[in-house]
């Protein structure tokens, strides 16, 4: 478990760093988008840990950084352009 959880965060890290530098202007403080890639993953590799139960290291992993994912994804802002909206709407 200890492996998975360190894996976890490792790739959640990873995940923060290629969101910060890919979508610079569209998220929070670096500190803050790099601690919500690592905890995220790593709460998702207790989650899916659980559901799964030991020797299923792969899926584990897998399912922490789907979490990973949708977490910094909560972070992105909208871009700076605003949508018109149709009249007929």
């Amino acid at each position: 478990m200890f492996l998975e959880a360190l894996g976890s965060a490792l790739l959640g890290l990873a995940l923060a760093w290629a969101a910060v530098h890919r979508f610079s202007g569209r998220l929070p403080a670096r500190g803050l988008v790099l601690a919500t890639g690592s905890l995220g993953a790593v709460f998702g590799a207790l989650v899916t840990h659980g559901a799964l139960g030991p020797g299923h290291f792969v899926a584990t992993v897998a399912g922490a950084v789907a979490v990973a994912a949708v977490l910094l994804s909560l972070l992105l802002r909208p871009t700076s352009r605003r949508l018109r909206r149709s009249a007929a709407v």
